[in-house]
């Protein structure tokens, strides 16, 4: 509990406690109205104030207006009538605390928020003249090496040229598990260093690092406003002025009618009383407050699922999903090729395993990079004496005096060598020894673990269609689908192709229903940015396709995009909740107070009361754990 909620608590305690004390008391007329004044003034004189300075700037028509209205004009009646002063305490009194639920409900949300905030580094580590200089990582600039120590956050993504450790990545990722580091491996700011001081060469400016665009998207979150919210923010500029000049007529025109027609005596008091009570009902607090506070509340929830939602809107929409269309690569799969088998081989497979690392050694090529971490073994390059790269092809090198050709079946048919086709799904890279068939390689992507849960999950959730757009091969696609479950697959596309094919399906679809695209390459932006909702893996994910998204997952787990779309309709399902139940309670109230059968604390619970239950409603958005 924050300074300012201690503070509010205590003076609506304080307030019922006197209110309840004066009861007992055996006072009347002034004496009783200046007591009472006290506990009015504890809970209320804020409320005086902001609705004091809304009629200073000619802003009056809010809650705090109402409120001030409102009571104010219950106190002046229970002076004249020497009557019942626990209404007007009691309708700001209630108000309170209605506001201090949405107060608690903002201050938990934002908490599930800002622990992605805690990310947010102090300082920079220069070494100058063999000490440590602390620097504010604005000043840090591209290329500049600098020292992390145990315990330290990483300020800048950067790599890493000395030491090794062990990296907390929880704040970023959720994830657990340390995330072991060593020389030569990329990281990313808002990282914890746990063991080892890291010396790290800086490849991005602090503005333009992870944890500044994450703590760029945190911050604007909750400035894009869903359709629900510009709906009422719109319906409580008209309605407030509305029900202020109702109460008015309320209040002066039946009086007026009855002395001027009826010859009846005007019964000012019953009639001011009515129209405050009516002024008190219509009051669209549980609206105003609820409706923002249960997507905030959704935002957070989300948040601490590790899911970074941008803003309300992109909630709202996504609660419509109905179509959900992935990449492949780095979404699906890991985006790390492994050697999975070795097949008619005339030599041992750690003998071939070793001539293919060597022979592939100068290339930075993914597929490269596998065979030499397959083979495991520092590879001595002296053995080597050439190496010829032929694009689109493979090389061939002099390995120990012997001619080694490594590549695909292009490669063979070009070196007229006899071959042997492989019937897993993969990269094939076959090898030849001077002139001879030496077997081949099989080199495949690995499925991400909770992938084809992800796709029975979203399911589950009720997507109609889940559809895998790809830049790689049909044979290699329709088996990655077929292993998932997806529906549809459209395989060897360009970078244009997939915006082709989603605005397609766009086409295709009907308006009520979105489609989301997931991704996490450079590639992907633009698909991103063109679907009705873009999901982007926000850990290992490019910076563009963050930027590009509109929903990024923090772990890059694919399971979570169904738990986003269940926290989302979540949420929509409590917006709507709460706009009939305030709606309905309101209308019956107005009708009963318009009538003279309601009474003030018919009132307090119609406004304040109401607002109470749709807070703690809206309050439900924030606990996702089983969603």
């Amino acid at each position: 509990m924050s300074k300012k909620q201690k503070k509010m608590l205590f003076r609506i305690l304080l307030a019922a406690a006197l209110m309840v004390l004066l009861h007992f008391l055996p006072v009347a007329k002034l004496p009783r109205f200046l007591l009472y004044l006290i506990p009015y003034l504890v809970i209320g004189y804020d409320i005086l104030i902001k609705a004091f300075k809304g009629v200073k700037n000619r802003q009056m028509f809010d809650e705090s207006f109402l409120m001030a209205v409102a009571t104010v004009g219950a106190m002046a009646l229970a002076v004249a009538k020497d009557g019942d002063y626990t209404e007007a305490i009691a309708v700001m009194l209630f108000y309170q605390i209605g506001e201090w639920f949405q107060s608690y409900a903002v201050g938990k949300s934002r908490r599930n928020i800002s622990e992605l905030m805690d990310i947010r580094p102090d300082y920079a580590n220069i070494e100058k003249d063999g000490q440590l200089e602390q620097v504010d990582p604005d000043e840090v600039e591209i290329g500049t090496i600098i020292v992390v120590q145990p315990g330290e956050k990483i300020p800048i993504d950067g790599t890493v040229i000395n030491g090794h450790s062990s990296l907390n990545t929880s704040a970023l990722t959720g994830e657990s598990l340390p995330r072991e580091i060593q020389t030569g491996e990329e990281v990313i700011s808002g990282c914890i260093n746990l063991t080892g001081i890291l010396k790290i060469q800086t490849t991005k400016e602090f503005g333009e690092s992870t944890v500044s665009k994450i703590l760029d998207l945190v911050e604007n979150a909750s400035s894009r406003k869903s359709k629900s919210e510009d709906f009422i923010s719109k319906f409580a500029r008209v309605y407030t002025p509305l029900v202020c000049y109702s109460a008015l007529a309320l209040a002066f025109l039946p009086p007026l009618v009855r002395i001027s027609l009826l010859g009846l005596s005007a019964d000012w008091g019953d009639w001011v009383y009515r129209a405050l009570t009516f002024l008190v009902i219509s009051c669209p607090c549980a609206l105003v407050v609820s409706i923002p506070l249960s997507f905030f509340a959704g935002i957070g929830g989300a948040s601490n699922a590790g899911v970074l939602v941008k803003g309300s809107n992109y909630l709202e929409t996504l609660s419509q999903t109905k179509y959900v269309v992935f990449d492949k690569t780095g979404t699906l799969t890991q985006g790390v090729f492994q050697v999975n088998a070795i097949h008619h081989n005339t030599l041992p497979e750690e003998k071939l395993l070793e001539y293919a690392a060597l022979a592939e050694s100068a290339s930075s090529h993914p597929i490269s990079k596998s065979l030499r971490e397959a083979y495991g073994k520092p590879l001595e390059r002296s053995r080597i004496t050439d190496i010829e790269e032929i694009s689109g092809n493979g090389v061939i090198a002099q390995v120990d005096n012997l001619c080694i050709a490594a590549g695909n079946a292009k490669l063979m048919k070009r070196l007229k060598i006899d071959y042997k086709d492989c019937h897993h799904t993969g990269t094939i890279v076959h090898l030849a020894i001077d002139g001879t068939y030496a077997g081949h390689i099989v080199i495949s992507d690995i499925i991400k673990p909770h992938a084809k849960g992800a796709i029975a999950a979203l399911k589950s959730a009720g997507v109609h269609q889940t559809v895998m757009l790809t830049g790689d091969t049909d044979a290699v696609a329709k088996q990655v689908a077929k292993e998932l479950g997806i529906d549809v697959v459209y395989s060897e596309l360009l970078p244009e192709d997939k915006v082709t094919k989603v605005e397609e399906l766009l086409e295709s679809k009907s308006p009520k229903e979105k489609l989301a695209f997931v991704g996490d390459g450079i590639n992907d932006a633009p698909v991103l940015s063109r679907a009705d909702i873009g999901i982007a893996m926000g850990a290992m994910g490019s910076d563009a396709a963050i930027e590009a998204a509109d929903i990024v997952l923090m772990d890059d787990d694919p399971l979570k995009i169904s738990k986003a779309i269940n926290i989302s309709r979540k949420c929509l399902r409590i917006v709507y909740e709460n706009i009939w139940f305030a709606i309905g309670i309101k209308v019956i109230c107005l009708l009963l107070g318009a009538f003279g059968i309601a009474n003030m604390w018919l009132a307090v619970f119609a406004d304040v009361g109401v607002m109470v239950l749709a807070v703690l409603n809206a309050i439900r958005a924030l606990f996702v754990k089983k969603l």
